[in-house]
């Protein structure tokens, strides 16, 4: 059976990480053959954890990379050899499998690893001095010095090097001090490629890292395509519509599925968050029908639960400002500008004079940081419909269509989508001279 990651994108809003959950919950069901394990790549802020804690779900595990990994070659053996065993108690082993390495044990301590080179040498050595071999001596005693450890997290190219230095067939495998397992030569002759699901992204850039050594399966995703090259044909839904969310719920219906309770309220969760309550314009007739399909499923108002879910959110008093900023930003190069845009949902935009400085230094700290041309913030107050831009200085900051409201900062009626709304004004604001 093979193991299936479901994956959003580096910056895990609900819809991406319950896009995750979802779809991995789906194809559970549907394949017996392989398991479907949800993972996030990114830090969930606080508002996300505490919207998600309220759904009686496992959340999905932090992922950092998805390079391959010496766990992923590692070997282990039924075979129990203790190190005060005679020689003779290996004979039936060989004559079974006849590996290069076995892992031998003082009662139930790990004590070292036995190689084919270590029984060779030393019938070697008897032989050279007898032609008979008259005492059989304790597997410890032909053993020689063990080499250096790898761990089970160290990257599959790191291992093999370990190994290919060493004059050992094998090395033994830790994990916080405890072994696990070992490998052989033999592990390294091919990189094995984990398979991953995208979901809510398909940008290799927006992906967890490591991406490019993966097998990629499936794509999930509501946004423009700049996929990765894949090997194989692969399974893609991709469309128009407000959340990720309501294309897993499709997919749930396409497959003849009913979301039980829990899982109906994690994927209106994410119609919710993405489409800001169904008032975005990224909204379609397609996320308003699930939304109320779900939301009757776990037997919810929807408007209630969504202002209840936002009202975790809170103001711009109750974050950090670089964690808010980071928390959902995207990259973007148009006509040679590297621009950031970056947005957060508020309930009140109340506070943004007594904040915005802050917002601003912290957004220039971030555009130095991962070198941008033009960095900007859009606050979007989900239940006025109301937002405010920040932006860094630049050039295009003039060809803006909104009322400044400060320097560099500016009002916006009835903006509510960075995707529909905003970027194609930042597209059109750099293009102009």
């Amino acid at each position: 059976m093979g193991i299936i990651y479901v994956t959003g994108h580096r910056n895990p809003d609900l819809d991406s990480v319950c896009s995750a959950y979802g779809y991995a919950g789906l194809m559970n069901m549907q394949d017996g053959d392989n398991t479907y394990i949800p993972v996030r790549c990114g830090h969930l802020s606080e508002s996300t954890r505490s919207i998600l804690e309220q759904l009686d779900i496992d959340i999905p595990e932090y992922k950092g990379d998805i390079y391959p990994k010496v766990k992923d070659v590692m070997l282990n053996t039924e075979h129990l050899i203790d190190a005060e065993d005679p020689l003779t108690a290996v004979a039936a082993i060989y004559e079974k499998n006849n590996p290069s390495a076995i892992p031998v044990y003082d009662k139930d301590e790990f004590y070292g690893l036995l190689t084919v080179d270590d029984i060779t040498n030393w019938t070697m050595r008897e032989l050279s001095q007898s032609s008979k071999i008259t005492k059989i001596p304790k597997v410890k005693d032909i053993m020689t010095p063990q080499e250096e450890e790898v761990t089970s997290e160290e990257l599959f190219d790191e291992g093999r090097s370990i190994l290919q230095k060493s004059d050992k067939r094998g090395l033994a495998v830790y994990d916080d001090d405890r072994y696990v397992g070992f490998v052989t030569r033999r592990c390294f002759l091919k990189s094995p490629r984990n398979n991953v699901i995208l979901v809510d992204h398909n940008e290799p850039g927006q992906s967890i890292r490591g991406i490019e050594t993966a097998n990629i399966v499936g794509i999930i995703d509501h946004h423009r395509l700049d996929a990765i090259k894949t090997s194989q044909p692969i399974f893609i839904c991709s469309e128009p519509l407000g959340s990720t969310c309501t294309i897993v719920y499709q997919q749930f219906i396409r497959n003849n599925r009913t979301p039980d309770s829990v899982m109906a309220k994690v994927l209106l969760t994410g119609i919710l968050s993405d489409t800001l309550i169904l008032k975005s314009p990224t909204t379609t007739g397609e996320d308003t029908v699930a939304a109320h399909v779900l939301a009757s499923i776990c037997r919810v108002d929807l408007e209630e639960y969504g202002l209840s879910m936002f009202s975790r959110v809170g103001g711009l008093k109750d974050r950090e400002p670089r964690a808010a900023i980071s928390a959902d930003f995207k990259t973007y190069s148009e006509n040679g500008v590297k621009i950031g845009i970056g947005q957060c949902e508020v309930t009140t935009l109340n506070d943004l004079n007594d904040y915005s400085t802050e917002y601003l230094d912290a957004l220039n700290e971030i555009r130095t940081l991962k070198g941008l041309d033009w960095a900007v913030l859009m606050i979007t107050d989900v239940i006025h419909e109301h937002s405010a831009l920040i932006c860094t200085e630049h050039r295009a900051n003039k060809h803006l269509p909104y009322s400044p409201i400060d320097k560099n900062i500016y009002d916006m009626p009835n903006v509510m989508s960075r995707k529909k709304q905003l970027l194609p004004e930042i597209i059109h604001a750099v293009g102009d001279k």
